[in-house]
């Protein structure tokens, strides 16, 4: 799968995504991160990008030309593949596991845009974007950690990207519950052992346990979850 991220920052997403699972999928040829500075594609001598608002108010917008000519340039890099663009917005309906899904069964490409300052011109997000995603009810300074996490939460469910489907098929939230209480060695630590279903060998009882876990953990921090399912 490929991405291409179309930002003002491109250090800040490159930096976060050649990292861990994400970096070694794509030395692995498992998926690619293409990030695209919109500066590049400025008419103005200086590269700018934005301009005052019409009707006044606070900051500044960015402005459309820039972010239309890195698009058709960024189109025409892989013109063939299916493409989904999406703009990362607070106005967006919140990411979901299901979501990220449907995007990695039904895309080949996510052309991600990166809004700034106090967003961009609406004329050119009618003229490009499919839809518009929002990582939470809260504001962030740009869109590059928001387009960082669409990338992660969608490359995780590629094939050989994790090491089995299991990884991310019974996780928490993927499988519709809150992810039971795991141990490791040491066995008792500050003066708390591990459970001792944990260490019988009886697996259907443990998978049981771990059941009763999640179902309880659920109730507890997320029961919007338990309506659902």
């Amino acid at each position: 799968m490929r991405f291409d991220i179309m930002t003002l920052f491109p250090d800040l997403v490159s930096g976060v995504l050649s990292e861990s699972i994400i970096g070694r999928a794509q030395k692995a040829g498992l998926l690619s991160v293409h990030a695209h500075n919109i500066r590049d594609w400025s008419e103005d001598k200086n590269r700018r990008v934005d301009d005052t608002p019409y009707g006044g108010g606070m900051g500044m917008l960015m402005a459309a030309p820039p972010v239309y000519n890195c698009y058709s340039a960024v189109r025409e890099m892989a013109p063939d593949m299916k493409t989904r663009v999406i703009y990362m917005s607070p106005k967006g309906q919140v990411l979901t596991q299901d979501h990220a899904r449907e995007l990695k069964e039904n895309y080949e490409r996510l052309v991600i845009l990166c809004g700034h300052y106090e967003g961009i011109d609406q004329r050119v997000l009618d003229e490009i974007v499919d839809e518009e995603i929002s990582i939470g009810d809260y504001v962030l300074t740009g869109g590059e950690l928001p387009a960082c996490i669409l990338v992660d939460c969608v490359s995780r469910l590629i094939d050989g990207v994790l090491a089995a489907p299991d990884c991310y098929e019974n996780e928490s939230i993927a499988s519709g519950l809150l992810e039971y209480p795991q141990y490791t060695r040491p066995y008792e630590w500050h003066g708390v052992k591990v459970p001792d279903v944990l260490i019988s060998g009886h697996h259907a009882n443990i998978d049981k346990w771990r059941h009763e876990q999640s179902l309880k953990l659920t109730s507890e921090k997320r029961p919007d979850l338990l309506e659902k399912k």
